[in-house]
């Protein structure tokens, strides 16, 4: 039952009270995204949702547009700044996303929704992660998030996906909150200022 219904009436209670009551929270972030970051202050990217469908994730940038000579986009290391390291280490640059979960893109607990062009990288297993709506925070989330190996977020992704409940989601929840404001733990991959892409798994599920 709340697989079916109560999840998705979760979601558009939660989703609504969040940009009611922090909408002040959500003007902050946007004029400080402008002042520090520039503008436009979305960043906005098509991502795979439920059973493979695209939609437009919406989040804060959290880097700049530095270019070099050429006109390429200089390395996310240094597009990337203090200001935008907080915003990730805080979650705060995923606040618009409460529009998607509103919307019916995705949902406040699961997969968290990746780049369409990981979709023909999937193992059989792996698929399993689209049953679903994509999460703004997921079991992989607060399993280590970008500490971990993309085989190791799959596995807890596809666990996820076939063990759904209320209280389950209500634990990641809480874990969520803790980790992103308390611990920070797992925000980058060890060397990397972003998780490596992911090139495909060696081994079939």
């Amino acid at each position: 039952m709340y697989r079916k219904f109560g999840k998705r009436l979760l979601d558009i209670i939660c989703s609504l009270l969040a940009l009611v009551v922090f909408s002040w929270l959500y003007l902050i972030v946007a004029a400080l995204v402008a002042i520090f970051l520039g503008r436009p202050v979305f960043f906005t990217q098509e991502r795979p949702g439920k059973n493979e469908k695209i939609f437009k994730l919406y989040k804060f940038r959290t880097m700049t547009d530095k270019r070099d000579e050429n006109g390429d986009l200089l390395p996310d290391e240094i597009r990337l700044t203090k200001f935008g390291k907080f915003l990730r280490a805080t979650s705060l640059d995923e606040l618009p996303e409460a529009i998607n979960i509103l919307k019916g893109d995705m949902s406040i607990i699961g997969p968290r929704p990746l780049l369409v062009q990981y979709l023909p990288l999937y193992n059989e297993e792996q698929k399993h992660r689209h049953d679903v709506r994509p999460g703004l925070s997921g079991l992989a989330q607060v399993n280590g998030r970008n500490a971990i190996t993309w085989e190791e977020k799959f596995k807890l992704d596809v666990q996820y996906v076939e063990n759904i409940t209320f209280w389950g989601d209500v634990r990641i929840i809480f874990q969520t909150v803790w980790k992103a404001f308390a611990k920070q733990e797992g925000i980058h991959q060890d060397g990397a200022a972003t998780m490596e892409p992911f090139k495909g798994s060696n081994v079939d599920a």
